[in-house]
This record gives structure tokens, C-alpha cells and sequence, in this order.
């Protein structure tokens, strides 16, 4: 029905740089809030940045200044990661609202993940 595909994860250095892309399709009607989530080892994911449908943005106080999360367009994001720390390393999940063509309301769709690793 509807798919969310990440791309762009890999290991970087301290102090390097990755983007993130999420891209959704299917049957869709209309796209919501997109947004970044990460879990990492042992810990609960936790939200990473995310972008409502008329452009606002949220971010984690870990990753202010350093991430920045834009729309390509309304089925697409892109998460632009700077600066990175080995604290970044997890699994990043795109997570999306989308209203299923032919149903009613937005439900939440999650991707499969992308594993991004940051060391020396």
C-alpha cells in the first residue's frame, strides 16, 4: 500500500557529514508530518527532527545546529547531518502521516531503517 524507503546511512568519521533521504510512495492521498526518529543500542528511539506539512520543524536539543531537515517535496525528506559524534550512531527510521487513498484518516508509516555509524 504505501512504502517508505531510506537511503544515504554509512559509517563517517567524527566531525563528518551524511543526508539522509526517505522517500514515500504508493497509494497515497496526502502526506503529513515527516519526520527522523533513531534508536540506537539499548536504548528507546527517540525523535530526531521532523517537518509538518506547512514547512515547520522540530529538533532534538541533542542535534540543533548540527541536523537540518527540509522537504524535497511532499512525499520526500531529507535529513542533512553535520558535525556528527560518535553519540549519533543508531538506526534512523523516517516515520511519515499519510492518508491512504480511499480511507479516512492519516495512520503513521514507518520505514525499514538505515544504519548511520559515526567513529574514528
Amino acid at each position: 500500500q504505501v512504502q517508505l524507503v531510506e537511503s544515504g546511512g554509512g559509517s563517517v568519521q567524527p566531525g563528518g557529514s551524511l543526508r539522509l533521504s526517505c522517500a514515500a510512495s504508493g497509494n497515497i492521498f496526502s502526506v503529513y508530518t515527516m519526520g527522523w526518529y533513531r534508536q540506537a543500542p539499548g536504548k528507546d528511539r527517540e525523535l530526531v527532527a521532523k517537518i509538518v506539512k506547512g514547512g515547520n520543524t522540530n529538533y532534538a536539543d541533542s542535534v540543533k545546529g548540527r541536523f537540518t531537515v527540509s522537504r524535497d517535496n511532499v512525499k520526500n525528506i531529507v535529513l542533512q547531518m553535520n558535525s556528527l559524534k560518535p553519540d549519533d550512531t543508531a538506526v534512523y527510521y523516517c516515520r511519515a502521516d499519510i492518508t491512504v487513498r480511499g480511507t479516512g484518516l492519516p495512520r503513521e508509516f514507518w520505514g525499514q531503517g538505515t544504519q548511520v555509524t559515526v567513529s574514528p
